[in-house]
């Protein structure tokens, strides 16, 4: 059933609103009749005019230069086989969404219906005039090869097929880093290759590049050992056949040092890896299954270093961290080929990379204290912000340095900082906190459980691995929902607060928050029969640490939502006033707004307070608070009681907090407008600072500027997310999309990270709720 449901899920995410994931967007204002006289006749005459000239100047005046085409014929897509070109266009598609958000390259996607290796040639060489570069993509094998190969004779841009070269070049990275750990020579090591497609040969003909020897590998395909007296074999793989017939794979492994997998899964046995030599390599990169699990390899042999090509594993093989940035250093430089110089350039960038060290918000992605080079970490991360400036610049400078670069970079320093403007490299924020919440997943309380968009985003955050949700609400209610959206539930507690089966609990948690409230107006009575309140009930829930978060909201009004947690879990040490704020990922990065939901009217303390709150919450993004304090005022131009407030709110902040970045009162736009700042107030803090932290005077002013930057200005918003409480409760604004419930859903998870002590999915799974859920 889980697996119908990740097919609806997956039907609906192609399919909603427009279809498909990429559209095409001007990058010239279009909006006048002058502005369409430029971009169209009469205007785009003298650009054509120019090019006639000087073929070149296709670069100055078209989108060529940063334009690639996905290119494939459907014949082996992913692991579908032969299902054609246009079933292979949601891949293709795919393809060019990484490469726009790793890499900022453009891409159109183009599924051709011919089969034949040179009517396919000659129908993407006539291409050539239109972009920059060419990726093929899901090609089978052998006629792969040719294709590639004649395309590169024929074209003056760089030609890769991803599926070969991008296997090959990260493997070899993580190769020459786990050599170095075990202390092996390349030259000297014996390999063992199960598999012997397209890129299990991109991989040893490079290793071959790096120093490896033909006459150390056995290599094996779906007939067996690749030996001389086969027939079948080309020429490339004649290279690596051996003389003896007889070989398998169980003897082949005995005193082997490397053992790589391109195949298929579960081949591998314990015994075979106990039998390799003394400090084994083992790349077991078939998917979904590894030739042999991390955890069974691992477990008979300590001395292992081991990847494949899962994320829930240390070490993943995942082509994503070498296709975008190899081709954003071939394009920048206008090379005519990726030639194996620019291949071994990227595989040496990516092997330093991971002896450096790692920044906080890559620690923080992968829930990790300091990740640092070892048999745990051979291979950079996929979220590592610095892979763009890392090997863009390495792939260019081989380029340069062999002969087939046409525009050479002379300011390396400028290019590198170019590359990190392209993509702003904060907005990974959001894939950082999904990661950091998957690495260990929290118990999160629904509060409105019968509504179908919550039930909706408890199944994708439990197929995603972000949390384990429990549902509160009349069970006959939510299970009919359910079964009329085919959304599974066999595996969510659903707990009715107002149940019989629930009085014991009630009583219990009705008990514990009359001790809290019981000189504050409520008597005994009264606490235990407000338990039959799901806000109240799940807030005990989450105090009493039967769950670790609540999401409530959704059909509430706020402050109803707001005051169960107030009086059942309080705030913080320290904390006088909860606040709310929310986090906008914008094209310029991300921002945190507030007060945008709780505090009406500050006072200048309490705006201080406030500020405080938020710069510690960003703090735990691993972002480095560079606060704004907005009025209608610059430093002091009005000096109305508003102004003044933030002015003062401002000053009392910097004496609490001496190091934080922080200035005002200033208009809104002041610190996006650095020219300004600079010319006029140049003293100001926020100068050279890239500001990522806006505070309002007021609640009004916070909640109205949220609202314009998501509405109008495209912003994804997350949140409201609270700050102050002692234990993470989330609340959602009436009428939240199901994909906003799904982001407040990681905050409450990462929040519980930092506030609960449950610490991973096996401990959760053993409490009491999600024990009883799961005997029924």
């Amino acid at each position: 059933m889980q697996k119908e449901l990740r097919r609806e899920q997956a039907l609906d995410y192609h399919s909603r609103d427009r279809p498909g994931k990429i559209e095409v967007v001007p990058t010239k204002e279009a909006k006048t009749q002058r502005d369409l006289s430029l971009a169209y006749s009469p205007g785009v005459a003298e650009p054509c005019k120019e090019i006639a000239i000087n073929k070149e100047d296709v670069y100055k005046y078209t989108a060529k230069g940063n334009l690639v085409a996905v290119i494939s014929n459907g014949t082996a897509v992913l692991g579908l086989g032969d299902i054609g070109p246009e079933a292979s266009k949601p891949v293709m598609e795919g393809k060019g969404v990484l490469f726009k958000i790793f890499a900022d390259i453009d891409v159109f996607d183009i599924e051709v219906n011919e089969t034949d290796p040179q009517k396919f040639v000659d129908i993407v060489a006539s291409l050539e005039p239109t972009f920059g570069g060419i990726n093929l993509e899901d090609i089978k094998a052998p006629e792969c090869f040719e294709i590639e190969k004649k395309l590169r004779e024929r074209l003056h841009i760089p030609v890769m097929h991803d599926d070969q070269h991008g296997t090959a070049i990260i493997s070899s990275a993580a190769l020459l880093n786990a050599l170095e750990l075990q202390r092996k020579k390349i030259e000297k090591v014996e390999f063992v290759v199960n598999g012997a497609g397209a890129a299990a040969m991109a991989c040893v003909r490079l290793y071959i590049s790096l120093g490896a020897r033909y006459e150390n590998f056995i290599m094996f395909d779906k007939d067996g050992v690749l030996h001389e007296a086969r027939t079948d074999l080309d020429e490339e793989k004649r290279k690596f056949a051996v003389r003896r017939t007889d070989w398998t794979l169980d003897k082949a492994m005995k005193d082997a040092d490397v053992f790589l997998g391109l195949s298929v899964g579960n081949v591998v046995t314990q015994d075979m890896i106990k039998s390799m030599a003394k400090n084994p390599i083992v790349f077991a990169m078939a998917n979904p299954d590894p030739e042999i699990s991390y955890d069974l390899a691992t477990a008979v042999r300590k001395d292992i270093i081991m990847a494949t090509g899962r994320s829930d594993f240390p070490n993943q093989v995942n082509n994503v961290l070498g296709f975008p940035y190899i081709f954003r250093g071939a394009l920048d430089v206008r090379a005519t080929q990726i030639n194996e110089a620019m291949k071994l350039a990227a595989v040496k960038a990516l092997a330093d990379l991971t002896k450096s060290a790692v920044p906080d918000i890559v620690n923080l992605a992968y829930n990790q204290k300091n990740m640092v080079f070892g048999p745990e970490y051979i291979i950079p991360k996929p979220l590592d912000p610095r892979l763009l400036s890392t090997v863009a610049p390495a792939v260019a400078k081989a380029a340069i340095e062999s002969g087939v670069a046409q525009k050479p970079v002379t300011d390396w320093n400028g290019y590198i900082l170019e590359l990190n403007k392209r993509l702003g490299l904060d907005n990974q924020l959001l894939r950082v906190i999904s990661g950091k919440a998957r690495s260990n997943p929290k118990r999160v309380v629904f509060a409105d459980a019968d509504n179908i968009k919550i039930l909706k985003a408890a199944q994708i955050v439990y197929d995603d691995g972000i949390a384990y949700p429990i549902l509160l609400g009349d069970e006959k209610k939510i299970k009919a929902i359910a079964a009329a959206n085919s959304i599974d539930l066999t595996d969510f507690p659903i707990i009715d607060s107002r149940s019989d089966e629930n009085e014991e609990k009630r009583n219990h948690y009705g008990s514990l928050f009359y001790e809290k409230r019981k000189r504050k107006g409520l008597n005994y009575y009264e606490s235990k029969k407000i338990m039959k309140d799901r806000n109240y009930f799940g807030c005990m829930m989450v105090e009493t640490g039967d769950a670790d978060a609540m999401i409530s909201g959704l059909t509430r009004n706020y402050p109803d939502t707001i005051r169960p947690a107030l009086q059942a879990i309080g705030t913080e040490d320290g904390v006088k006033k909860i606040a709310g704020m929310y986090l906008m990922i914008t094209k310029k990065g991300p921002l945190f707004l507030a007060d945008t939901t709780v505090n009406f009217n500050p006072t200048a303390e309490e705006l201080a307070d406030i500020t405080l709150l938020v710069a510690r919450e960003v703090n735990q993004f691993n972002l480095t608070p560079r606060i704004a304090m907005l009025s209608y005022s610059n430093f002091g131009s009005s000096n109305s009681p508003e102004a003044e407030l933030v002015a003062r709110a401002t000053q009392i902040v910097k004496e609490r907090n001496p190091n934080l970045i922080v200035d005002g009162e200033m208009q809104a736009s002041l610190p996006f407008e650095k020219d300004i700042i600079k010319e006029n107030y140049p003293f100001s803090e926020l100068a050279d600072a890239e500001v990522n932290t806006l505070i309002f005077p007021n609640l009004a002013a916070g909640n109205i500027a949220y609202n314009l930057l998501k509405e109008v200005g495209g912003a994804d918003a997350i949140g409201p997310i609270l700050l102050g409480l002692k234990k993470p409760v989330h609340v959602l604004q009436l009428g939240s999309s199901v994909r906003s419930i799904v982001n407040v859903t990681l905050i409450a998870v990462v929040d519980a990270q930092l506030k609960t002590r449950t610490d991973t999915g096996e401990e959760i799974k053993k409490t009491r709720w999600w024990n009883r859920k799961r005997k029924q």
